[in-house]
This record gives structure tokens, sequence and C-alpha cells, in this order.
């Protein structure tokens, strides 16, 4: 047993049909811990957040959350404790206050007006916006009130895939800082899909590669900057940062 493991995956292939997906990934999310996943379009990061909470099944080998097989938590159970923060936010027709409480509303869950109030200011959006209408929000406050969404259910690992990659500069500053906090404050264990490799660089202790299903490279943020595979030496290169 291995505390330090939140996730850890073992021997993971994941394939459609006679297309392979994933193969043969190996690995583990620290507790605690922000982990960057980068690597070229189609190298199967979003695919393995899908496993990671149970939105897809392996098709063989083993994922584990807290040392527990995922199959053996029930299924919304399990997507309250690993929540995940598409790159496009999805707001439904309705008030700011009517998507913020969606997930307990679902849920048959209430909260209080103040902390409703308190879940909006935690992300830097004022609960002035709770009767607007969320699709008008900026795409910045969009993505903010969906981890402000996501939040509310007390995660114990946050999935970001490409949270900040239509947002602008500004956005992407206030999102980053954001996700720092949430670490550094609730412990919160966290693994960020990103394509800028100066991004992942800023804000991870950890760091994945991923090519062709394949997860290449796994250590601290440093193998960024000093990588030991060739293929990852010749994707950093050509990656923008």
């Amino acid at each position: 047993m291995n505390d330090d493991k939140v996730i850890e995956l073992k021997g993971i292939t994941y394939k459609v049909d006679e297309t392979m997906i994933l193969k043969g990934i190996t690995g583990s999310l620290n507790k605690g811990k922000i982990t960057s996943i980068v690597g070229p379009s189609g190298a199967g990061k979003t695919t393995l957040f899908r496993l990671c909470n149970g939105m897809r099944t392996p098709t063989a080998g083993t994922v584990t959350f807290n040392n527990e097989k995922i199959e053996t938590y029930e299924p919304s159970a399990l997507r309250r404790k690993i929540g995940i923060v598409l790159q496009h936010a999805t707001m439904l027709t309705g008030t700011v206050k009517e998507n913020l409480l969606l997930p307990l509303t679902l849920a048959n869950q209430q909260i209080s007006d103040r902390t409703i109030k308190q879940s909006l200011e935690e992300v830097g959006l004022s609960a002035s916006l709770l009767n607007q209408q969320a699709k008008e929000l900026s795409g910045g406050q969009k993505q903010k009130l969906s981890i402000a969404r996501t939040l509310l259910n007390q995660p114990e690992v946050l999935l970001l895939d490409e949270i900040t990659s239509s947002l602008d500069r500004v956005s992407v500053q206030e999102i980053e800082r954001l996700i720092v906090t949430i670490n550094e404050s609730y412990g919160t264990t966290i693994s960020w899909i990103t394509h800028q490799i100066e991004q992942a660089k800023r804000l991870s202790h950890n760091s994945w590669v991923m090519m062709d299903g394949e997860l290449v490279e796994q250590g601290t943020v440093e193998l960024l900057t000093k990588p030991k595979e060739d293929r990852v030496k010749a994707f950093l290169q050509e990656e923008p940062v």
C-alpha cells in the first residue's frame, strides 16, 4: 500500500474496435501534487482522464483510487471524488446560480446562501453574478464557474483538460493562480492536460509525457527541461511555449 498514490494505473490498455488508444500505461498521481500531462494531439490524454474517473473502462489493466479498484465505487460517488473540468465549460440555459448548483440539484442536496456566495468568491467571481444568465458570461468566467461547480463536491482529485486553451492571457493567469490556490489551500491532487510547456513548468510538481497512446516519460517537472527520451526531446523542441 502506498498512501502517496491517490490514483494508480497499472498496465492500462484501451482500444475502440481494433484501434489501440492507450498502450500499457503504468503511472500514478501523487497525493497533494499538481501533475501536468503533455504530449501531441491524439496521444490519448483525454481518454486517460475518462478512465481515471470511471467514465470509460479499460480494455486491460487496473485503475485504483485510494488503493481500491475504481469499479468498487458507486459511479456518481467516484465522480464526486474525482472531478473533471473540460476545455469548453458547458453552461445550461439558466442563471449562474442554477448552473452552479446543478450537481447538488441532481443529488437532491441543498446548501446555504452563504456557502453559495462563498463558492463563487473562492474562484474570483462576484456573488452579484448569481442571477445573471450563465451563457452571458465571458470565457474566463464560465471556466471559473465550471471549477466552482466541481469544487462543490469537495473532490480529492481535480482533472483539468486544457481548461485555459481558449482563454485570453489575463484569464489564463487568473485560472493558473486559482488552481495553485486550490492545491495549496485544500491539498487537492490536481492533474492538468496542457499544450503549453511553460505553463506546465510553472504550475507542476510532476509531469507525464504521452505520445501515441504511451506514457513515454514521467517524473518531476524537471523532466520537461532535461528529458531522457529522444522522442520527448524532439517533441519539446517543436512544441510552442
